[in-house]
């Protein structure tokens, strides 16, 4: 098992290794029915010591850059992307023990790059949204890109802006139909869900019941057209591939939302994590975020006092599966796992230094590696 942890500052590549894995697994089901690594890319090279804590070993990558997103895919579990916000992609091969810095500068609109997303029917494509908004799309796992253009040609982009950098705006999310490969989902933040059925040569926006400030998307491989949306303006939910959306917002106390996750194997289930605002939700001096699960046609309900840290002086939740029933949750008070779909989270034994608890995580990407 590796997990990568994209925080403010720094990456978290988290290994447990076979043995150590299937006996964490037998207990979490039972209860509930290198020492010096170095990092090298064109502006710097960082050494940091692996952490070792109990059967996991967590190793620190890209110190001081700004991170922004993180992607890895099952299918080349060795192949790790992330996103940084003032010097661009950076690639490992070998599974997060060094990094390169990849030249998209005769391609990529900035180095701002804010989303990646790579398709489920070929690891070696890759899409990358950037700051300002921009889509861009690699066949040969990153070596080449190519801009997909006309996203910007909406005629609602003179509306588009992300409130802190009100000048511009940036793609947040991206998201590839696990039925379709030219189906392709795009959250502008803020101002509109976008999405392409041809692969990037054109676009269709803010469907009707779409959220304009999208956070997180999320599709379910066995219900094909399902689609949700985790947004600063509520949740949203899709059975036709984004083209009308639903708002089931009962129960739901909190509605500036920032992470999905449906239950791989009831896609009528859903995880969400949330907060009352933006300060609340990401500043961990203010923060107070919660998390809340729904069932088919039923009512939000709230997941307190089951093992993940929520409420006062908790940023909000990101979460990861690897596709079976459990599910990864991040937030700035550790890394959690549940494996029966939030009814109990267990804490994962990773370093978790106190610094972290200042800190709001961007992304989680995991794999059975």
């Amino acid at each position: 098992m590796r997990i990568a942890i994209a925080l403010r500052d720094r990456l978290l590549v988290c290994t447990a290794d076979a043995a150590a894995q299937s006996s964490s697994q037998s207990s979490f089901s039972s209860s509930s029915s290198s020492d010096t690594a170095t990092t090298s890319e064109t502006t710097s090279t960082v050494e940091t010591a692996a952490e070792t804590t109990a059967d996991w070993t967590t190793t620190t990558r890209l110190s001081g850059h700004k991170l922004r997103c993180v992607a890895v895919s099952p299918d080349a579990p060795e192949r790790l992307f992330v996103g940084t916000f003032e010097h661009g992609l950076f690639r490992s091969t070998d599974g997060g023990e060094t990094f390169d810095r990849l030249e998209t500068g005769d391609v990529f609109a900035s180095e701002a790059v804010m989303s990646l997303a790579i398709s489920p029917h070929d690891p070696a494509v890759l899409y990358a949204g950037t700051e300002p908004s921009r889509v861009y799309r690699s066949t040969d796992g990153g070596d080449s890109w190519t801009e997909l253009g006309g996203l910007t040609d909406l005629p609602s982009e003179s509306e588009w802006y992300f409130p802190p950098r009100p000048h511009t705006h940036h793609v947040r999310w991206l998201e590839v139909d696990p039925f379709d490969p030219d189906r392709l989902y795009v959250g502008i933040e803020a101002g509109a869900f976008v999405y392409s059925t041809d692969g990037g040569e054109t676009w269709h926006e803010r469907p009707d019941g779409s959220r304009l400030d999208n956070h997180s998307l999320a599709t379910h491989p066995d219900r094909e057209g399902r689609l949700y949306a985790a947004a600063g303006d509520g949740y949203a939910e899709s059975d036709d591939g984004g083209e009308h959306w639903e708002n089931p917002q009962d129960g739901l106390g909190h509605r500036y939302c920032w992470s999905v996750v449906p239950n791989p194997a009831d896609p009528d289930q859903v995880l969400l994590s949330s907060a009352s605002g933006a300060s609340t939700a990401h500043t961990a001096s203010r923060a107070e975020s919660y998390v809340y699960r729904r069932t088919a046609g039923a009512s939000w309900e709230r997941l307190d006092d089951n093992g993940l840290p929520t409420g006062e002086g908790v940023v909000r939740t990101v979460f990861a599966t690897t596709g079976d029933d459990t599910v990864y949750g991040v937030n700035n008070r550790g890394l959690l796992v549940t494996a029966d779909f939030g009814d109990r989270w267990e804490r994962v034994d990773i370093e978790w230094p106190d610094e972290l608890e200042m800190q709001t995580p961007r992304g989680i990407a995991v794999v059975s590696a």
